[in-house]
């Protein structure tokens, strides 16, 4: 294909003076121009450019001011005026369609990318160098990255890592024990990931424990920004803005977690994508595809809803007393002065992670899994093997006692099943004797159930903790009846003799003969499977309501 044949360029005529129906003049010399950037797409289609400045290479979306500047200071460099905002207007649609079907398609990262095995940070400083983190436990600055980072207007840069020690750290975090700082390190660990799923660390504690300094600080190690800490979002279209702009997402001083918000949290620390409609259009969507390490800060209590539990890290932070409190100023100064020595440490760790995670393999797989491992490999850089195990056990154990103390039924059902070993009958049933245990008061609340099926949806989300103490549900349907009954059984070896609170030993379900024309169904497995023996008894009853 021949390039057009442009008419002497006359910077004094407008592109509209020239004639309506012809190619403007300057959006096909804008065109011609963004030919000595290097233009390319992602996965979504978002066209991009690589262009050089002063030496080192800058990555920016075509739509972004940052291109248009570069564009425009080579229009004035080559005629000494800058271009019509209508010749930018028509020269932007014809770049972007350039990247799009004639530009490669590459991966673009946000603060932490991946390629060839090793893990890249970018400095976000004005020179675009980063951190090379290699499989053989070695790091070094780079000049420039072997992968494409973007880069958004609230981005700050990174010192750049010397070596030094962890346990810098501790003077600037509020904690009380050494398992609640191994971890908060590990949650840092987990924000170095390219990719998750990620932990959500929640910080809870009275007024003046430094929770949102906290907060700040633990980005301020890996994803600095202008505005580091933000209100909770009040619906998922403002969480996935934020996770665009940033790659450490924090919220401060939430006061409650909708059931909304909450499952969206979950789905972006396990890495779901996200869609959702783009404001003033009928079409078009807010993409974003991963997940973010989130933090979440409050007085009360956050974690309500177990699955959200189940993805979390939670930390209480003590009351600082008055002789022990410095100045917001000279706290962060003296940070300022120790975050290049705690990043490297950070960095130190992580390649020791990357070297050891092909042969780190765990036991026993708790629900975040893939983190759990990332953290026991990196966790010998600075302390024994199995320290972080232990801790994120102890803290798993924690959340599930809190979670079942927040709801009234999940609290009746241990109350109720402390005695038994077993009990199966209806959900009517079932809701009525679990109404005794709580006692009328909480059982006239609006947070109890109202029938049947209320009770059945909130067993079935609170399977998980349930199990963790030893109380395990089994949903079924009985023989020609059809009737829905659920079998509730007790494994005192994880429960322990008086229903220790907290216990996180893993349950097992009773051992139990499975008859042949009987069905059973479980809250995560709608086949149909035979129903426990010890339901045979109730078949050769007359059928009960409910």
């Amino acid at each position: 294909m021949t390039e057009p044949i442009l008419e002497p360029f006359d910077p004094d005529v407008s592109d509209q003076a020239r004639g309506a129906g012809r190619k403007a003049p300057q959006a096909s010399v804008l065109i011609r121009l963004a030919e000595e950037a290097e233009l390319f797409h992602d996965a979504d289609g978002k066209a991009f450019a690589d262009i050089w400045v002063h030496g080192h290479r800058e990555t920016w979306t075509v739509d972004s001011p940052r291109f248009k500047d570069w564009l425009t200071k080579r229009f004035y460099s080559e005629h000494g005026r800058v271009p019509s905002t209508e010749a930018w207007q028509g020269a932007r649609g014809a770049i972007e369609a350039k990247a799009r079907f004639e530009g490669p398609e590459r991966k673009v990262y946000l603060r932490v990318g991946e390629a060839f095995g090793r893990f890249f940070l970018d400095l976000c400083d004005d020179t675009w160098r980063g951190v090379e983190i290699e499989a053989n436990g070695c790091w070094r600055i780079v000049d420039i990255t072997a992968v494409r980072f973007r880069r958004t207007k609230g981005m700050r840069p990174l010192p750049v890592p010397v070596r030094g020690s962890i346990d810098a750290l501790r003077r600037f975090i509020n904690l009380g024990s050494d398992d609640d700082f191994v971890l908060a390190v590990s949650f840092l660990f987990a924000c170095l990931r390219p990719k998750g799923p990620y932990p959500v660390l929640v910080l809870t504690g009275e007024q003046g424990s430094a929770k949102s300094t906290f907060s700040a600080i633990l980005r301020a190690l890996v994803d600095p920004n202008l505005a580091p800490l933000r209100a909770l979002p009040r619906e998922e279209r403002e969480l996935v803005i934020a996770a665009n702009n940033g790659h450490v997402l924090a919220f401060d001083n939430a006061s409650h977690v909708s059931p909304e918000i909450s499952d969206a949290l979950c789905r972006m620390a396990s890495g779901s994508g996200f869609a959702t409609r783009q404001l003033y259009t009928d079409h078009e969507e807010v993409l974003f595809s991963g997940g973010r390490p989130v933090i979440l800060n409050g007085i009360e209590d956050l974690l309500h809803r177990p699955d959200l539990a189940d993805r979390a890290i939670t930390l209480t932070l003590e009351a600082i007393p008055d002789d022990r409190r410095r100045t917001e100023a000279e706290l962060l100064a003296d940070f300022e002065a120790q975050r290049p020595a705690i990043l490297g440490a950070l960095v130190d760790a992580v390649a020791t992670g990357l070297k050891r995670l092909p042969d780190t393999k765990l036991d026993r797989p708790p629900r975040m899994a893939d983190f759990a491992t990332w953290a026991t490999a990196c966790e010998t850089a600075f302390w024994p093997a199995g320290t972080f195990m232990a801790a994120y056990a102890g803290n798993r154990a924690t959340a599930v006692d809190s979670v079942i103390d927040s709801d009234a039924v999940l609290e009746a059902m241990r109350a109720f099943m402390a005695p038994r070993d077993l009990w199966e009958g209806t959900a009517t049933e079932l809701l009525r004797e679990l109404g005794v245990e709580a006692g009328g008061l909480i059982a006239s609340a609006k947070s109890w159930p109202a029938n049947a099926k209320g009770l059945s949806g909130r067993l079935r989300r609170g399977q998980a903790p349930l199990r963790a103490v030893g109380i395990a549900l089994e949903f079924a349907r009985e023989g020609q009846s059809r009737r829905r009954v659920i079998a509730i059984t007790r494994n005192r070896a994880a429960s322990g003799p008086e229903m220790d609170r907290g216990s996180a030993s893993s349950p097992s379900a009773a051992s139990v003969a499975r008859p042949n024309g009987a069905d059973v169904s479980t809250a995560t497995d709608a086949n149909l499977r035979p129903a426990p023996a010890a339901m045979q008894a109730m078949q050769a009853q007359p059928t009960r309501p409910g």
